[in-house]
């Protein structure tokens, strides 16, 4: 018995063609980074963000029209989250894709014993965000038939610097967060991870707060790819994770950090 050879398949030019995708602290940053990638694969996305000014500022530039909605929407607070999902599904009418990357940005608290309640509760802000907006999603994502997750997490998930003890617990609860509602959800939804390092953000801000980014040498040197990273380094690996094309991959944790963590650093 003859077995015949499977044909060459092509590869979509457009993974993400009729996906809606909806990116938390998409209006800046990282977020925006992946939001514009989603446009760039011929999807449609939502970007929520607690930044009125961000979110005009990405609608004016890109001008896409329908395909690209701003939603105010504040991860922290449940109510905020349910109400800004109702808003995504009134206008595209489906979620294919849920981003979860809203969460601060400084990851340093004060000392653990002298830290309050308040302060730790907001060193696990995006653990808190993902944890909203994954329930209010998960409906729709089912329907979908091809619903997917990335929870974006640190390097500092796996090392860390001092007082910093509330951000790498949120993002390393992320990551466990991530293989556990991969389990739950699966088949009908994956969910993976995204572990960032070092992302130049600074030129990616809303129009106020927009500068040039100013790195040394030592600054690209430490990284084994030869540079610092940037969003759209992100947000090409999120289209991945989004798509079929990852039809495969649930689960799992992607280190997009230039092979920094796995350099050997001594002190000179």
């Amino acid at each position: 018995m003859s077995v015949s050879v499977p044909a060459i398949a092509p590869w979509p030019a457009r993974p993400l063609e009729g996906h809606v995708v909806l990116v938390t602290g998409g209006g800046a940053g990282v977020g925006r980074g992946i939001a514009q990638a989603v446009l760039g694969a011929g999807g449609s996305v939502a970007i929520a963000d607690r930044d009125p000014d961000a979110l005009a500022a990405c609608l004016a530039e890109w001008q896409l029209g329908e395909r690209a909605l701003a939603v105010t929407m504040d991860v922290s607070d449940g109510d905020s989250v349910a109400a800004g999902m109702a808003q995504v599904l009134a206008h595209f009418g489906r979620l294919d894709g849920l981003v979860n990357n809203a969460g601060i940005a400084d990851p340093h608290l004060p000392p653990l014993d002298a830290a309050s309640w308040e302060d730790w509760q907001r060193g696990l802000s995006s653990l808190h965000g993902a944890f909203w907006c994954s329930r209010a999603a998960l409906p729709a994502l089912r329907a979908s038939g091809r619903g997917a997750v990335i929870n974006i997490a640190s390097t500092r998930a796996h090392q860390s610097e001092p007082h910093s003890e509330g951000y790498a617990a949120a993002k390393g609860g992320l990551l466990a967060f991530s293989h556990a509602l991969a389990v739950s959800e699966g088949p009908a939804v994956r969910v993976n991870a995204i572990t960032l390092g070092w992302i130049e953000t600074a030129d990616w801000q809303g129009p106020a707060r927009r500068s040039q980014p100013q790195h040394r040498a030592v600054d690209h040197a430490q990284h084994p790819a030869g540079r610092v990273g940037v969003p759209q380094d992100i947000g090409a690996l999120a289209v991945f994770l989004l798509s079929g094309l990852s039809g495969f991959v649930t689960g799992q944790e992607f280190i997009a950090d230039g092979g920094m963590s796995r350099k050997m650093h001594y002190a000179d």
